[in-house]
């Protein structure tokens, strides 16, 4: 048998994005036929890249029949909060109705796909506006509430994730990227030697994109029809420790600033739905900042 029909095919939305990007590495290194979608072209060695709007029917159908995918990693999608103040209808448009267009490709071209919907640990609880506190997480929760009507609906394969604060190498908006490139920026001289952080006590739960990705596949083989599974590390960080840490990792002696500390209550989230079917983590904190300041140094920014 030709070993190419031999492989599972895989979509990855958002495939120029920062987990996208070690998606794509990932599932290519595990053997996958490998389809790349992302808005605007860009080389993915290896992998069969196409450029397309999910927000467009017409062209998410087409890519979903051209695709012919047995699993679907739909990570696309926008992700900043600060902007979701400012753009609303832009980020239920792309988090909300292209989820929809999604599903609705699966449902009449691959209705036997598993499709694996990443979530956010800032969704809010419907029942409670209280816990709602901006666009974005307005717009990550309707994204799941439909994914799992859809699969309700029209019993369709779809498995919920809620990765924590995904960090590791790449381009990201999170806060040890900016921390790390910040430092990066101190050891070349471009930058004061000073780090500000609003709030030192403010405390996070951090896991490395690349074990998230690996915790995806596992969800793929393993994970339970219409579940709702947590990724995430089994310890939360102040953002003082986390800024120690990188002044440990640094070539440079810094100033940590803030503005105030106190502290607030966080829940470490529950993995062991994960865990019982065969995922941990790999990554150490200190390992992920490392790899994180490594990447800074390294790129021109």
């Amino acid at each position: 048998m030709d070993s190419k029909a031999m492989r599972k095919r895989i979509l990855i939305t958002g495939a120029s994005g920062f987990t996208g990007k070690h998606a794509v590495v990932h599932f290519m290194k595990k053997d996958y036929e490998v389809t790349a979608a992302m808005r605007k072209e860009m080389s993915c060695e290896g992998a069969s890249v196409v450029s397309c709007d999910l927000e467009n029917e017409d062209q998410v159908m087409k890519l979903i029949e051209d695709a012919n995918p047995h699993y679907i990693l739909h990570l696309a999608g926008q992700n900043h909060v600060g902007s979701s103040w400012e753009q609303p209808l832009s980020y239920v448009n792309s988090n909300v109705i292209g989820t929809l267009h999604l599903l609705e490709a699966v449902r009449k071209k691959v209705p036997t796909a598993r499709i694996v919907v990443a979530g956010s640990a800032l969704q809010y609880n419907p029942s409670d506006s209280s816990t709602l506190t901006h666009p974005y997480s307005f717009s990550k929760t309707m994204q799941i509430l439909v994914s799992e009507a859809w699969a309700k609906l029209y019993n369709l394969d779809v498995v919920i994730a809620k990765p924590s604060n995904l960090i590791g190498p790449g381009h990201s908006n999170g806060v040890c990227s900016i921390f790390a490139k910040k430092i990066a920026a101190m050891e070349k001289g471009d930058e004061k030697k000073e780090l500000h952080i609003s709030n030192l006590e403010a405390r996070r739960n951090f896991i490395d994109v690349r074990d998230a990705v690996a915790a995806y596949e596992h969800l793929f083989l393993f994970g339970q029809r219409k579940a709702v599974y947590e990724i995430a590390s089994s310890v939360c960080y102040s953002l003082k420790e986390v800024a120690s840490m990188l002044r440990t990792l640094a070539h440079v002696d810094f100033q940590i600033t803030n503005d105030e500390a106190n502290s607030e209550p966080f829940l470490i989230p529950d993995t062991s739905p994960l865990q019982l079917i065969g995922w941990k983590p790999n990554y150490s904190l200190e390992k992920s900042l490392l790899d994180i300041l490594t990447f800074h140094r390294q790129t021109k920014d």
